[in-house]
């Protein structure tokens, strides 16, 4: 007994679990009958940008927007107050392991095509760019020892609740992209700019779905979940992507 979590703990982790595996097994036809391949992504070559298009007029409906707005900001606040006390361990252990800043603010391409500054845990050297802007890689150099472990629990992007809190990003989107590697992939994957349409996520479809990526090939694989998820998404979806990722983040799935 005395290695048992508390009972009201262990019951909600229980729950949690319970919860998590049950809205993330769907039938390997699911995404197929969604208008998708059977991995949950779309066929670059059947697809029609068409019916993203015409998704997302429906979703710009008043009552949609709002109701999106009211989930983001729900979870932003509910991610910042149950993260506190994890936060301040990160911050403490980022300051202690190296000199610089503790967060570090970086530019992304939101909706719209609109530049915003992303903030995050700084997870690399403050030197990691001085050659200019690029992929992080598999067992990146550049990166702490600090900063591995909090991109493995995913601990480093928590801080972007702000961002949603702020109208940036949305809790659950496509991932926002540096302008540097916008520009480059704009020409290299097919519909690219239709991620724009909506707002920038924490987390998405693409992220629970498929590893981190490193290349324009890893790239246009992932874009396959962005518009798939582009193509369907709606709030019993984002549910399912939360979930997902609590999954991801206990496991350190796809992370650099």
């Amino acid at each position: 007994m005395e290695m048992m979590l508390p009972t009201a703990l262990g019951g909600a982790l229980a729950f949690a679990g319970a919860l998590a595996f049950g809205v993330t097994q769907p039938g390997r036809n699911m995404a197929a009958r969604a208008g998708g391949a059977e991995d949950g992504g779309v066929d670059l070559r059947a697809f029609a940008p068409s019916d993203v298009v015409a998704h997302a007029q429906r979703l710009a409906s008043p009552v949609s927007v709002a109701a999106k707005r009211a989930a983001d900001i729900a979870l932003a606040a509910a991610l910042l107050v149950a993260a506190a006390p994890i936060c301040l361990i990160a911050a403490i252990a980022i300051a202690l392991e190296t000199p610089g800043p503790v967060l570090y603010r970086q530019v992304r391409v939101g909706a719209g095509g609109r530049p915003f500054k992303i903030v995050k845990f700084r997870s690399m050297r403050v030197d990691a760019e001085s050659d200019g802007a690029q992929w992080a890689s598999e067992r990146d150099p550049r990166v702490t020892r600090v900063g591995r472990v909090i991109r493995h629990l995913r601990i480093d992007e928590i801080p972007q609740a702000f961002n949603v809190l702020r109208g940036d990003m949305s809790f659950v989107g496509p991932r926002p992209e540096r302008p540097e590697f916008v520009e480059i992939l704009s020409e290299a994957v097919p519909h690219y700019e239709l991620r724009h349409m909506v707002k920038p996520g924490i987390t998405g479809w693409a992220q629970v779905k498929r590893s981190y990526g490193a290349s324009v090939e890893d790239a246009v694989e992932k874009h396959r979940f962005d518009l798939y998820y582009l193509k369907n998404c709606n709030i019993l979806m984002d549910l399912k992507i939360v979930l997902m990722t609590f999954r991801v983040a206990l496991f350190g799935v796809g992370s650099r």
